[in-house]
């Protein structure tokens, strides 16, 4: 096309705009030869603009405008060699008083002079200062796009001023907008990629600002429009250069007078626009175009950088899900429920509104996702185009035709294989592009429409828009790409290092099987062994039931406590924690009990020895010795000796006058004979007048001494166990415990001790039953009952205030929620004292 054809709807995209003949009436313009000496081409208004009489072309510059401002004219060029940054001369007076701003550049051959009339002492630079200096701070972009159109729309005095962002597919988006309350609302409005033909956006490129004073129309022609050789002026960089008549309709049909476009340029790349609209015909100066193109640029790199930023903080974020899952991955054994877990990660990765994974014929997804029963087609379908490559489609129905049945919900997938020889995979969804739009326009708004139809107003445009991607989602990037590559890589390194595991856990399980069941055989046959002597010999020494029953109750609740503290300790514990455990229900008197030696750590052989030894021995100090009276002592210290084996002294006073026993019963040859027999240390017990005085040693090869601890103070421990309630009978008691022999022995404990009103539950359903039948005032939860645990019992005491504690014979904490985690555990076997105990703390704080 050239200037002289004209232009329609089915020619624009080829209209050559750069060389339009004509520029906008506002200005007027000169163009000379290279050197800036003689007057080639002149706008029709140039005479009258810069009140010249006779010829202009082929005259002097000097002799139209004079030499001195031809003089300025050519070094404002010489310093300005780059046709996109104009030379400037600001406020110019003329031969005939008027004052000019000028701008000049060299293009095309030509040294291109406009001239503009000014009133205006505005100077660019400030304008600019205090323009970016509102925005610098922003740390957003979504703040950026905010706050830019308002701060604008004040300095310029706009009727509108948007942001307009250039998607992908070349269509634009409105992101933002500050307008006259009065007008309706573009902000969200999509246009066609038509609408802002391909060499409009190449000229945004070149000439990052454009203005248009009047949209009415009006040409000034340039004189002559060719050259002799048939050439037009190129105005590709000139400010007044006139405007495609399609557009002008364009923007008469939306009732605009006038506007002002600047080029967002991120990246090299045209980003998007700032769009000023005015509502009447509107000129902005030079001063305030040079500002507000100054501005741009500043906002155009502020907005790279906060893009980037953004952008590393998303591959961090990623990163970070990625290391996580890789974490689980070393944890977990399930690869199904692993990946499960990790959905919601993955899905913050990815822009998506679903996510599911296809694996071994088993599906699962969080989201919009397509119905399940499409799923296994949909997964072949990409098993066979994908080629074990990530394989993206933001217009499903057209490769998958079961898909028009779910456009809207899923219009758009992204699909990372996870196997090469099935069709297992892991698959991100997005929604119909138009079913995620949020319009905030006028639906009903209607526009006049000119010579070319209403195919140029606002609302048509976004109907042909509407067409252009009707059962489209939003396109997958290359940053989505890149982030699923990432995804893949560490996904499908975890699914084939689980499968090898799971291979070489297959063949490895009968063996680990059958170890475990030996080894377990021969653990519960020693411990049984144990408790037979313990049941065995007590019986041999004639004492009364009762005694009987106390002695073997106590001495298989030590056995219970060191077998736990071997287990939980990694196979042995400390000899202060197991003394305090033994004491603890003594302290309740006024015997001062006195612990002091180093911390010093037995194996798990060891412990389970001292802590039958330590147990007869506070039992027969409880009964006979020292912590049988008010006022009584117990001194226990411990330290090495010598040869580096620790030693145990046992020192009791103010009890009763001690005399030696006639004979030696099952507990004194237990103190006497197991430490040596079974450890090969010794142990001595003397029968002193004031009080029993033992020592014991245990040999280097069953401790570990602490470092740098070797000294410790002398340790009291103090009474600790409150009084129980005064009336016990009064408060209500529910037990939760699923075996019958315990939850029997339970009640008889309580019982025995005036807890007369005991309500037992053996499940989840009963207990909650109960608590809504009576609420009691306390409780004891077995955590384990079988199939199920009593969490959700003790989250509906816990709502409701209602103090107690678990029973388990396990240490384990992780399933307990956040809120449980501190509450009192009492381990099994039960040890009345330790339960009742822990019954009158909680009663106490009622």
């Amino acid at each position: 096309m050239t200037p002289s054809e004209p232009v329609n709807l089915t020619n624009c995209d080829r209209e050559p705009i750069h060389i339009p003949g004509s520029i906008q009436p506002h200005g007027c313009l000169l163009a000379c030869d290279m050197a800036v000496s003689i007057v080639q081409r002149h706008s029709a208004n140039a005479a009258e603009f810069l009140s010249l009489e006779g010829p202009i072309n082929g005259q002097p510059l000097a002799a139209l405008v004079g030499d001195q401002i031809t003089h300025d004219i050519r070094n404002a060029l010489a310093s300005a060699p780059d046709p996109a940054r104009p030379g400037l001369l600001l406020r110019q007076q003329m031969a005939n008083g008027r004052i000019y701003d000028i701008s000049v550049h060299r293009h095309a051959g030509h040294a291109i002079i406009e001239f503009e009339a000014t009133d205006t002492n505005v100077l660019p630079v400030q304008l600019a200062r205090e323009l970016i200096g509102r925005i610098r701070m922003i740390t957003t972009s979504e703040e950026l796009l905010r706050k830019t159109p308002a701060l604008l729309r004040a300095v310029l005095d706009y009727d509108r001023v948007m942001i307009y962002r250039f998607e992908e597919d070349g269509a634009g988006k409105v992101e933002s907008e500050a307008k006259r309350p009065d007008l309706e609302s573009f902000q969200g409005q999509y246009f066609p990629a038509s609408d802002i033909p391909q060499q409009a956006r190449a000229l945004y490129l070149k000439n990052s600002i454009r203005i248009i004073s009047d949209a009415r129309g009006q040409r000034v022609s340039i004189e002559p429009v060719f050259d002799g050789s048939g050439e037009p002026l190129d105005l590709s960089y000139a400010h007044l250069r006139s405007v495609s008549p399609i557009h002008l309709e364009y923007l008469r049909n939306m009732g605009v007078a006038a506007s002002m476009s600047i080029s967002i340029i991120v990246d090299g790349e045209l980003w998007g626009l700032i769009a000023c609209h005015n509502y009447s015909p509107k000129i902005m100066t030079l001063p305030q175009r040079i500002a507000s193109e100054m501005f741009c640029e500043f906002f155009s790199m502020h907005l790279i950088g906060l893009l980037h930023h953004h952008k590393l903080n998303l591959v961090t974020a990623a990163r970070d899900s990625l290391d996580r899952f890789l974490q689980r991955a070393s944890q977990q054994t399930d690869v199904m429920d692993l990946l499960t877990e990790v959905l919601p990660d993955f899905q913050t990765m990815l822009d998506c509104d679903g996510i599911g994974f296809f694996l071994q014929g088993e599906w699962r997804s969080i989201g919009t996702v397509p119905p399940a029963e499409v799923i296994p087609l949909l997964a072949q379908h990409i098993s066979e185009t994908a080629e074990d490559r990530i394989w993206t489609s933001n217009q499903l129905t057209s490769v998958f035709p079961p898909a028009g049945s779910f456009y809207q919900d899923v219009s758009g997938v992204l699909a990372i294989p996870l196997s090469q020889v099935s069709d297992d995979c892991l698959l991100f969804f997005r929604k119909e592009r138009l079913q995620t739009l949020n319009w905030a326009g006028n639906p009903d708004k209607s526009y006049e429409t000119g010579p070319f139809g209403d195919r140029l107003t606002p609302r048509k445009s976004f109907a042909i828009w509407k067409e252009t991607v009707e059962r489209h989602s939003v396109p997958w990037s290359e940053a989505d790409i890149e982030v699923a590559s990432a995804i893949h890589s560490a996904a499908v390194e975890v699914v084939l290092r689980h499968s090898e595991l799971m291979q070489e856990e297959r063949s490895k399980a009968d063996l680990r099987q059958r170890l475990l069941n030996e080894e377990l055989n021969h653990r519960v046959k020693n411990i049984l062994a144990v408790i037979k002597s313990l049941i065995a010999t007590p019986a041999r020494e004639a004492a009364t039931l009762q005694d009987y029953i106390g002695s073997l109750k106590g001495r298989i609740q030590a056995l219970a406590h060191a077998h736990d503290q071997v287990i939980r300790g990694s196979g042995g514990g400390d000899i202060r924690g197991l003394l305090e455990a033994e004491l603890l229900p003594y302290t309740a008197g006024t015997a001062i009990i006195q612990l002091e030696g180093p911390t010093a750590k037995l194996d798990g052989r060891a412990y389970a020895v001292a802590a039958l030894v330590f147990h007869e021995m506070c039992t027969n100090a409880a009964k006979y010795g020292g912590l049988s009276r008010p006022g009584g002592h117990l001194t226990i210290r411990w330290g090495l000796d010598g040869a580096g084996d620790l030693e145990i002294n046992w020192q009791e006073a103010g009890g009763p006058q001690v005399t030696p026993p006639s004979r030696k019963g099952f507990g004194s040859s237990l103190i006497e004979r197991s430490i040596p027999f079974d450890l090969g240390g010794s142990s001595e017990i003397n029968f002193d007048i004031t009080g029993i005085r033992a020592r014991m040693t245990i040999p280097a090869k069953f401790i570990k001494i602490s470092e740098g601890l070797d000294a410790l103070d002398p340790k009291v421990v103090a009474e600790i166990v409150p009084a129980l309630s005064a009336k016990p009978e009064n408060a209500a008691v529910l037990l939760v415990e699923d075996q019958v022999l315990i939850a029997m022995d339970v009640e008889m404990m309580l019982s025995d001790h005036g807890f007369a009103n005991v309500v037992t539950a053996n499940s989840v359903s009963m207990a909650l039953e109960q608590i809504e039948t009576l609420v009691p005032d306390v409780a004891v939860l077995d955590i384990n009952l079988g199939h199920e645990t009593s969490i959700p019992v003790a989250l509906e005491l816990y709502k409701r205030n209602v103090p107690f504690v678990f029973a388990t014979g396990y240490d384990d904490k992780t399933q307990l929620p956040e809120e449980l985690v501190d509450v009192p555990v009492v381990r099994k076997p039960y040890n009345s004292e330790t339960l009742l105990d822990a019954l009158s703390r909680l009663l106490v704080r009622i």
